[in-house]
């Protein structure tokens, strides 16, 4: 038997066990529908809180939910009926614009009178939480500083 090993290191087929079928000592798993593990039902996802809004497209500042054709941004004073505010505004395409527009409109930040003006709207998380834990709050001193940091290691 040792002429015909491949290998010569200790360790490798040097167990007597009979390699023609599975071995017997392992007790067999059962054969059915597992059970689930929560038997309370599925854990729900902690949603995260989310605002729809329009922001200008300079300063980020959000808008109210109806842009008029002369409106301007409250901070920065630019025009907000303009293709930089569009949904449909896409510097890749023909004439910057995914609607079929029979000319191009230039400037692209001046107010225009466009038929297909769509206000772009952003999805984004909710940055104020509306519930005030100790963990979110952050200390507004150096010393409130030091004592959430000691208040953390505390026995």
């Amino acid at each position: 038997m040792d002429s015909d090993r491949r290998y010569k290191q200790n360790g490798y087929m040097d167990s007597e066990r009979d390699s023609s079928g599975p071995r017997e000592d392992r007790p067999r798993q059962q054969q059915g529908p597992r059970p689930p593990l929560d038997i309370t039902g599925p854990r729900l996802p902690r949603m995260v809180q989310t605002i729809t809004a329009s922001r200008c497209y300079n300063c980020s500042t959000m808008l109210s939910s109806a842009i008029d054709f002369h409106g301007t941004c409250p901070k920065c004073q630019v025009a907000l009926h303009c293709c930089k505010q569009c949904s449909h505004f896409e510097p890749s395409t023909r004439f910057q614009c995914l609607k079929p527009i029979p000319v191009r409109i230039s400037p692209k930040d001046v107010a225009n009178e466009c038929d297909m003006f769509a206000s772009t709207v952003t999805v984004a998380r909710e940055s104020t939480s509306t519930n005030s834990s100790p963990a979110s709050t952050s200390p507004k001193t150096p010393a409130g500083a030091r004592a959430a940091f000691d208040s953390l290691f505390k026995k």
